[in-house]
């Protein structure tokens, strides 16, 4: 065996793939995109018996047809040779339906072995799987296994070896034995050399061909001749292709299976929590407590971070203190406490989010809740181009556009998952939710309740159109598929695989979020610092730009408060206070992002100096921005994407001025 080699992890989604990714590579992984593609490409590597390994693991996807560029994308990586050798990862616990991953994989030439994943639910379900039956019928290794188990390794690693030695390939002589049965199937197979396209057997080749393939198609007409590529599509003409394809490759998983798994009988019934999620009077409504109430309990593991937040923030006082006495520059001081230092307090504050929710949303999955809120909302989800995990991070969202990202990365489509966070960010977070009714009370008096109606009613529209605009080109409509499943039993998780899991998305979280945040905190700093303490190159384009900024409703100091409301919603309100009491805009800022901002007096200074038109416009402009600075790092990092963060920025800070201009010209004729 060669000192390195290159495993590809595949499987359909929710079998198991993320976790044995994680579990074998750690923190030695990266993600990007492939090449020209928006598909989510995740590498890694780990070593073992002084043998180092890179680790690919291949986007998930139900089969290896040609439906979507993550299914073309997988079965070429495998085909080219690049992978040393396939792990196929199939459900124990619903081997008939996961297997079908396996069946359509066969016929590609490279060497393999299944690992029968979730064996430990398999087992609660009462039923008892003998590999070594699977194993003589497929001539490939065939491994129970528990990706959240580190015990189960071993036997991996083990297996790895043996299979990297040995050259394994599946057995496909029953299989083609199945497709004879197929019209055309003989024919179009004849028609097909041996390496027409290399990696491909003429059987998986002339499988393609009956199920309407395009791609093998497109491929086979470059290579065959014209009259050969005549002949293969006069024979699939008035064949039922993919129906009788299926049909073969369920009858030999079928055969597979036979004398292999034995199963106890159970009364197989609903249970009463499932009793309720299915319903279709209370299904949604149970779905939404139950996850308002993980974000609610996603509070408790935060709070020792958001602890440490604010013991940084203490920090400042004499970190300032000593520099200033050992007679540094106060530029440099300002920088240390004002920049660093509060940055470094915010993203641990933040943080603590995130790995609450991280471990909660964490939890609910490894359980089997998670799979209960996807189904549910899967039809809803699909009128949006999405799926059914996506109601997870708009629900989150509420609580915090960041939580809302990170909880993305459960959606195992790439235009999906994008398209998701661009539209989570339109929910206003609770930041957001903290300064919209203050603010409303304050102009409205009663009338607040219909302008937080207004917010929401303004949200879904929101949503609507930005599906729209961005679904074209992030979810095909051919990728416009929901999930294809089945309620795994409930199961208790494995809090050893969960811990690890939620401590290696937090450290990677920390590092990726403090480069964003540093960077623009640093940048705005900059923009708003003056050494007289009023002014700064922010404050003056302010002031020059007003006549244009009071034809979107807002006089400059809303307009420099709604710029800051793109950094952090709980930063606008200090600055307002700061502004219209005569105070400096470069430290206002800081301390309204630490709390400390003297807000005792903004209703008198808003009533004395804001109309109600404008102060309807900052409100729709404030909660329709950017959500804060931590959202967009959060963003970058579950997309893989400067280009599409940037345009996600662009399009909600224009969305958001429209919507101030429509909301300050509407006040203008209600006031």
């Amino acid at each position: 065996m060669s000192a390195s080699a290159t495993i590809a992890l595949l499987g359909q989604p929710n079998s198991g793939k993320s976790t044995l990714f994680n579990a074998l590579t750690g923190l030695r992984q990266h993600v990007g995109n492939w090449p020209g593609k928006t598909v989510e490409k995740k590498e890694g590597s780990f070593s073992y018996g002084g043998n180092e390994y890179k680790v690919a693991d291949l986007p998930g996807s139900y089969s290896l047809s040609a439906n979507s560029d993550e299914e073309v994308i997988t079965r070429d990586f495998i085909a080219s040779g690049k992978a040393d050798v396939v792990c196929i990862l199939a459900d124990s616990s619903q081997l008939q339906r996961s297997l079908f991953m396996l069946a359509d994989y066969a016929g590609i030439d490279a060497p393999c072995f299944l690992l029968l994943n979730m064996a430990d639910v398999a087992s609660d379900q009462g039923k008892k799987i003998d590999a070594s039956v699977i194993e003589k019928k497929l001539g490939i290794p065939v491994v129970p296994f528990s990706a959240t188990d580190i015990k189960s390794y071993d036997t991996f690693y083990k297996t790895l070896e043996k299979v990297l030695s040995k050259n394994a390939k599946i057995n496909v002589d029953d299989l083609a034995k199945q497709y004879e049965s197929v019209k055309g199937y003989r024919e179009i197979c004849d028609l097909i050399p041996e390496n027409t396209i290399e990696g491909y057997s003429p059987m998986w080749l002339a499988v393609k061909v009956l199920e309407n393939d395009e791609v093998v198609l497109a491929r086979l007409k470059n290579s065959l001749g014209a009259d050969a590529f005549n002949k293969i599509e006069e024979a699939r003409k008035n064949t039922n292709g993919a129906v009788a394809t299926g049909g073969c490759k369920f009858k030999w998983i079928d055969d597979l299976l036979g004398g292999a798994v034995e199963t106890k009988e159970k009364k197989v019934s609903l249970s009463r929590l499932d009793r309720i999620y299915t319903s279709k009077t209370w299904g949604k409504a149970a779905v939404i407590l139950t996850v308002l109430l993980g974000l609610i309990a996603s509070f408790i593991p935060a709070l020792p971070l958001m602890g440490v937040g604010e013991a940084v923030l203490a920090l400042k006082a004499p970190v300032m203190n000593g520099l200033a006495s050992v007679g540094c520059p106060e530029f440099i001081i300002l920088i240390a406490g004002d920049v660093i230092i509060q940055s470094f307090s915010y993203i641990f504050k933040m943080l603590g989010f995130v790995f609450g929710v991280t471990l909660v949303f964490g939890l609910l999955e490894e359980v089997g809740v998670m799979a209960r809120i996807s189904y549910v909302f899967d039809n809803t989800m699909g009128k949006l181009g999405l799926q059914g995990k996506s109601v997870m991070p708009f629900l989150i969202s509420f609580g915090c556009t960041m939580g809302g990202a990170a909880g993305a990365r459960v959606i195992d489509n790439w235009g999906q998952k994008v398209l998701t966070i661009a539209l989570a960010w339109a929910v206003p977070c609770g930041a957001a939710w903290a300064t919209i009714p203050m603010l409303s009370a304050i102009f409205f008096g009663p009338g607040a309740v219909g302008v937080i109606v207004a917010i929401l009613l303004t949200m879904l529209v929101h949503m609507w159109i930005t599906a729209k605009v961005f679904g074209g080109k992030l979810v095909k409509k051919e990728d416009r598929y929901g999930m294809i499943m089945e309620l795994p039993p409930y199961h208790k998780p494995k809090w050893g695989a969960l811990f690890r899991y939620v401590f290696g998305r937090t450290k990677e979280t920390f590092v990726r979020v403090t480069k964003v945040i540093l960077l623009v905190c640093g940048i705005f700093w900059l923009l708003s610092y003056s050494p007289s303490g009023n002014g700064g190159l922010l404050y003056r384009v302010g002031l020059a730009i007003e006549p244009v900024t009071k034809f979107f409703g807002m006089p400059w100091q809303l307009f420099l408060s709604y710029i800051a409301s793109a950094v952090g919603k709980e930063g606008a309100v200090g600055v307002i206070s700061a502004l219209y009491s005569g105070g400096a805009y470069g430290t206002a800022f800081t301390q309204a992002m630490a709390g400390g901002a003297d807000t005792s007096n903004l209703s008198s200074l808003l009533l004395a100096n804001v109309t109600k038109p404008e102060a309807l416009a900052f409100i729709f402009a404030m909660t329709f921005n950017m959500p804060c600075v931590v959202a967009l790092a959060a963003t970058f990092q579950e997309t893989h994407s400067a280009k599409w963060t940037a345009r996600i920025v662009i399009y909600y800070t224009v969305v958001s001025l429209i919507l101030a201009f429509l909301a300050y010209h509407v006040g203008m004729l209600i006031w």
